[in-house]
């Protein structure tokens, strides 16, 4: 319970502070994309159950091949793409932090003890996230870069969320919180 109000007080403080960004970064999202500038996917949340993720787009289509646009490579690198999932915290079906929600075809396969993870909200962030904040130049530069997820960043995501669902904590997660604002802060 606690836990819930404090997701519901962030996500209301973030969009008061931010909500002026969402609206000028989906404006300026639609105009470079040429259509809405918000991204809605289904993810996997809480006990398996799909959900829409809210995100601003940064891809626009050029002659049928998608492309990160100027923009785009812009608000993924500052994370402002991500701000809108401050709504998905607010209805309730993500937390601040918790396992980065995947699309179907991963937590939603898990077996055995790994499917706890499928007890917990998806979050904003974690301790995988941090780790990979770098994940797509990470795949970028692999040969195979599906392989490359499949057998190595996702089993370590995995153990990670899995040992976050055995130990956390509220002040855990406001540690998690602080390291995640650092970590934002340093490399912007």
């Amino acid at each position: 319970m606690l836990k819930r109000l404090f997701d519901i007080l962030f996500a209301m403080s973030g969009l008061f502070l931010f909500g002026w960004l969402i609206i000028v970064s989906w404006l300026l999202a639609s105009i470079d994309t040429k259509s809405n500038g918000l991204f809605i996917q289904k993810r996997i949340g809480q006990f398996g159950k799909p959900f829409s993720i809210y995100k601003l787009k940064s891809m626009k289509e050029i002659h049928g091949v998608k492309t990160i646009s100027r923009f785009g490579n812009f608000i993924r690198k500052t994370k402002i793409d991500e701000l809108p999932q401050l709504f998905n915290v607010l209805i309730g079906n993500m937390s601040i932090v918790g396992p980065r929600p995947d699309v179907p075809g991963y937590y939603d396969k898990l077996q055995g003890e790994e499917r706890k993870i499928l007890k917990l909200k998806p979050g904003l962030t974690s301790l995988a996230t941090l780790k990979y904040a770098n994940e797509e130049t990470l795949l970028a530069q692999q040969q195979n870069p599906l392989h490359y997820n499949d057998t190595i960043l996702f089993p370590d995501k995995v153990t990670l969320n899995l040992d976050y669902y055995h130990t956390r904590t509220f002040f855990g997660d406001l540690k998690i919180i602080w390291k995640t604002m650092f970590f934002w802060a340093k490399s912007n």
